[in-house]
C-alpha cells in the first residue's frame, strides 16, 4: 500500500567543509554556560564521531573570526548539533556568543574533524576524565553511548570549581542512574559561595581519589578534556603509574587566533624581489587556478603563506592542521602534509590539502 500522504524529504549527510546553520534553541547550562543549538533550513544529517569539534565563521567588530569549539550533543539525534560555551574573562567570541547569538540567527560552520572521539577507540572498559567546560566532548560521548545502548563498563569523573558550575548536572544524575555500567563521580573544588553544601568529593583530583573511584584505571581506555594544567597533572599521574599512554586520548585543539588575517599579507611585487636573491632553480611554484595567481615559493614554505603573498585570503584557524578550515583542492603536484587530524582520509583520496600545513615538493596548482 502507497503511503500518499507522506511527502519525501531529500536529507543530505553532513561533511567535513564549510556549511551554513541556523540557531534553533539557547539553553542557559550554568549560571555562565550556555548551549547553543543549530539545524540546517535543508534537512541535514548530521553525523560527527562523538568528540570532534567544528570552527564557527563569526564576524566581530566588522573583522572575521574564528573559532573552534566541541560538539556536545550527540550524533544519535541527527538533525541538529550543538556546541556549549562557557563565558570567559575577557573572552572575545564566548562573550560575543553569550550576549549577541539568539535564535533564527545565521552563521556558517566548518567541519566536522578531529582525531579525539569515542568511535576510533572502542573498549569495554573506560574511564573519562573532564575538568571545567571541557566536560563537552566527553558529555557527546556519553550522550551516544546512552543512546545506542553501548555495553561499556564506564567511570565518569568531572571536576568543577563548584556545585553551581556542574555542567549538565541533571542530566548526567538521570543518565547515570540508568544504566548500573555508568558510574558518575564529582569533585568540586569548594561549596558554593551561597553556603550550598556538598557532601561528595572535595578538592583537586589525585591518586588517592581516583583510586576509590576508579580503582582498575590502569585497565581503562581513558579520554580527557580540560584545562592544559588539569591535562598536564592527569598525564603526569599516569604516567606515575606507568600507564600505557597509547591508551590515553586527550582534546587537543588551543584557543584559536582571533584574527584569521594574521599574516603577513605581502605583495607579488615583494615576493618576486626575495625571490630574485634566491637560486631560481630551489624555487617552487605554487599556482591559485581559480584566481589565476601564482607565486615562487622557497622549500619548506606552505601553501598558505604562498597565498598570502599573493594577497589571497584562504580562511584559516589553528594553524596546526587541527580544525580543517583551510582545506582546498590539489589540481595537480604532491605536497607534504603534516597534520593534526584536521582531514579525513576520505578527503585526502579526493585531493584535498589543508593549505597551513601543507609544504610543496614540487610545482603545485590548487584549485583557488
Amino acid at each position: 500500500m502507497t503511503m500518499s500522504f507522506l511527502n519525501p524529504v531529500t536529507t543530505q549527510t553532513w561533511t567535513n567543509g564549510r556549511h551554513a546553520v541556523r540557531c534553533v534553541k539557547v539553553i542557559q547550562e550554568t549560571w555562565d554556560t550556555r548551549t547553543f543549538c543549530f539545524m540546517a533550513e535543508q534537512p541535514v544529517m548530521f553525523f560527527f564521531k562523538p568528540g570532534q569539534f567544528v570552527t564557527l565563521e563569526l564576524e566581530i567588530d566588522d573583522q572575521p573570526v574564528m573559532r573552534s569549539y566541541t560538539i556536545s550533543s550527540s550524533p544519535s539525534v541527527p538533525y541538529s548539533f550543538s556546541i556549549t560555551v562557557k563565558r570567559m574573562p575577557g573572552g572575545v567570541v564566548s562573550n560575543w556568543l553569550h550576549d549577541n547569538l539568539k535564535v533564527n540567527d545565521e552563521l556558517a560552520v566548518h567541519g566536522p574533524v578531529g582525531n579525539f572521539n569515542i568511535i576510533d577507540y572502542p573498549a569495554d572498559k573506560v574511564l573519562m576524565l573532564s575538568g571545567g567546560v571541557g566536560i563537552t566532548p566527553l558529555m557527546s560521548m556519553v550522550r551516544w553511548l546512552f543512546d545506542t545502548n553501548a555495553s561499556v563498563d564506564l567511570q565518569f569523573v568531572h571536576s568543577s570549581r563548584s556545585p553551581r558550575d556542574v555542567i549538565y548536572h541533571r542530566e548526567l544524575e538521570h543518565i547515570f542512574s540508568r544504566i548500573p555500567e555508568f558510574k558518575l563521580h564529582i569533585v568540586c573544588e569548594r561549596s558554593d559561595e551561597l553556603g550550598d553544601a556538598w557532601a561528595g568529593f572535595r578538592g583537586y583530583l589525585s591518586q588517592p581519589m581516583l583510586e576509590l573511584m576508579a580503582p582498575d584505571f590502569m585497565e581503562r581506555e581513558i579520554f580527557c578534556c580540560g584545562p592544559t594544567p588539569y591535562m598536564n597533572a592527569v598525564k603526569r599521574l599516569l604516567q606515575e603509574n606507568g600507564f600505557d599512554m597509547n591508551h590515553y586520548h586527550e582534546e587537543s585543539f588551543g584557543a584559536t587566533p582571533l584574527d584569521v588575517q594574521e599574516d603577513v599579507i605581502e605583495n607579488v611585487e615583494m615576493a618576486e624581489a626575495e625571490a630574485e636573491e634566491l637560486d631560481a632553480s630551489d624555487m617552487l611554484s605554487v599556482e591559485f587556478s581559480t584566481t589565476g595567481k601564482s607565486v615562487r615559493i622557497q622549500p619548506g614554505e606552505t601553501v598558505h603563506s604562498a597565498a598570502a603573498k599573493l594577497g589571497l585570503h584562504i580562511p584559516k584557524a589553528c594553524g596546526m592542521g587541527i580544525c580543517g578550515t583551510c582545506r582546498v583542492p590539489l589540481s595537480s603536484g604532491e605536497v607534504e602534509m603534516d597534520h593534526n587530524g584536521g582531514i579525513t582520509d576520505e578527503d585526502v583520496a579526493e585531493g584535498y590539502i589543508l593549505s597551513c600545513c601543507s609544504k610543496p615538493v614540487g610545482d603545485v596548482v590548487v584549485e583557488y
